[in-house]
C-alpha cells in the first residue's frame, strides 16, 4: 500500500480548497435557494455550477495539466464532494466532473476531457444511476454501424448532460445529448434528477474499447460518493447539535437530556469512522493502490448508512419543524436516501467485500 494510501488527514492546499469551495456554496448555495431550486424545471443550477467547476476549477481538479486539468488528485476532488454534500448542492459534479471524467481519463479520451475540466461542457456516463462497479458489462444499448439504439433508465444528471458517455458493443462510446431523446422522471433527491435516454440510431464516436473505463467511472464515483455522504452527514450533525443546544423545553435545552447526548454521541463516532473509510477510498483512488476495489466497498457499505442515519436524526430531533418542506432537514435526508443505492447498495458493496477478502458465504 502507497504512502498515499495510508494518509488519512487533510493537507494545507486541502484546507485551502475547503474553505474556498465553502465560501462559495454559503454565498450560492444557501439551503433556501437550493430548496426553491427545487420548484423550477431546469435540473441544476447553472451559475452556482460555473463558479465551483470553471469559477474555481474544481472540474479539472484531478485531470493532467497537458490536458486542461489542475494536475491535482482525486483526494482534492473529495474535498470538493465533502462540501458539495454538506449543502445538497444541485451541480452535476459527481456526475460529470467525477464519474464521466474518469472514464474519459481511463480511456485516454483527450479533447472531450479538456472540455469538462475547462467547465465548457457536462458529460455524464448513461448507465443508471444504481449501477454499482461489476456491472460494467450490463447494457441495453446496441451498436451497429456507429449509431446507437436503446434505453437506459434512471441517468442522474441526464437532462443537464451535453455530452453522454454510453457503454455498448463492447466500448464506450460518446453521443451528443441532443441525438437522444431524454424524458425527466420524478426523482427522489430532487437537487440531483434523474432521466430515462433512448437513442435511435444515435450517430456515436467510440473512445474506449472494452469495459475498463467504465469500471473505472463506477469505482472512482463510488469512492467519491462516500465523501458527499461525509459531507452530507456532518452537516446533519453540526445542524442538529447546534439547535438541540439553542431549543428550550421544561427551562432547559433538549440537549441536556441524556437521551439526545447519546444519540448524538454515537452520531459523532460513526461520523469520524466513516470520515476515515471515504478518506481512505479516495486516498487509494489517488494513488492508483491495488486497494482500491476493497477500499470503495468499506468506503460505500458504511458511509452509505451513516449518511441516512444522520439525516434521520436531524429530521427526528428538530422535533415538529423538522418534518416541514419550509426546513432543510428533507433535502439531506432526500439525498442521503437516493445516495445509499447509487452506484451500488450497502449490501451490494459488503457482498462483493466478501467476495474480495475471500470471505466464505455464512
Amino acid at each position: 500500500m502507497s504512502d498515499l494510501a495510508r494518509d488519512l488527514l487533510y493537507g494545507e492546499i486541502e484546507n485551502d480548497l475547503r474553505a474556498s469551495v465553502r465560501d462559495v456554496l454559503r454565498d450560492k448555495a444557501p439551503w433556501t435557494s437550493v430548496l426553491a431550486g427545487t420548484e423550477k424545471d431546469d435540473p441544476y443550477d447553472a451559475a452556482l455550477w460555473r463558479a465551483v467547476a470553471a469559477g474555481l476549477g474544481c472540474a479539472g481538479l484531478p485531470v493532467p495539466e497537458d490536458l486542461g486539468g489542475a494536475g491535482a488528485t482525486w483526494r482534492e476532488t473529495a474535498v470538493v464532494l465533502e462540501e458539495l454534500g454538506r449543502f445538497a448542492a444541485p451541480v452535476p459534479f459527481l456526475t460529470s466532473a467525477v464519474v464521466a471524467t474518469a472514464a474519459l481519463m481511463a480511456a485516454g479520451e483527450r479533447d472531450l476531457l479538456a472540455r469538462l475540466a475547462a467547465g465548457e461542457a457536462i458529460a455524464v456516463l448513461a448507465v443508471p444511476f444504481s449501477a454499482a462497479p461489476g456491472d460494467e458489462a450490463a447494457t441495453t444499448v446496441r451498436e451497429d454501424g456507429g449509431a446507437l439504439t436503446g434505453e437506459v433508465t434512471s441517468v442522474a444528471d441526464g437532462m443537464a448532460a451535453d455530452v453522454l458517455l454510453v457503454p455498448a458493443g463492447g466500448g464506450l462510446y460518446a453521443v451528443d445529448a441532443a441525438d437522444a431523446r431524454r424524458t425527466a422522471v420524478t426523482s427522489l433527491d430532487m437537487t440531483r434528477r434523474l432521466a430515462d435516454i433512448a437513442f435511435s440510431a444515435a450517430p456515436a464516436r467510440r473512445v474506449a474499447e472494452g469495459t475498463d473505463a467504465v469500471r473505472a467511472a463506477l469505482l472512482t464515483g463510488a469512492a467519491m460518493l462516500a465523501s458527499e455522504q461525509l459531507g452530507l452527514a456532518e452537516r446533519c450533525l453540526d445542524d442538529t447539535v447546534a439547535y438541540v443546544k439553542a431549543r428550550y423545553q421544561f427551562g432547559r435545552p433538549v440537549g441536556s437530556y441524556q437521551g439526545l447526548k447519546h444519540r448524538l454521541a454515537d452520531l459523532w463516532t460513526s461520523i469520524t469512522q466513516a470520515r476515515a473509510v471515504a478518506r481512505h477510498a479516495a486516498s487509494c483512488v489517488a494513488a492508483g493502490d491495488e486497494d482500491v476495489p476493497i477500499a470503495v466497498a468499506v468506503a460505500q457499505a458504511h458511509c452509505s448508512e451513516v449518511a441516512v442515519k444522520s439525516a434521520e436524526e436531524c429530521v427526528q430531533m428538530h422535533g415538529g419543524i423538522g418534518f416541514t418542506w419550509d426546513h432543510p432537514a428533507h433535502l439531506y435526508l432526500k439525498r442521503a436516501k437516493a445516495d445509499a443505492i447509487a452506484l451500488g447498495t450497502p449490501d451490494r458493496h459488503r457482498t462483493a467485500l466478501a467476495g474480495l477478502v475471500d470471505l466464505p458465504p455464512a
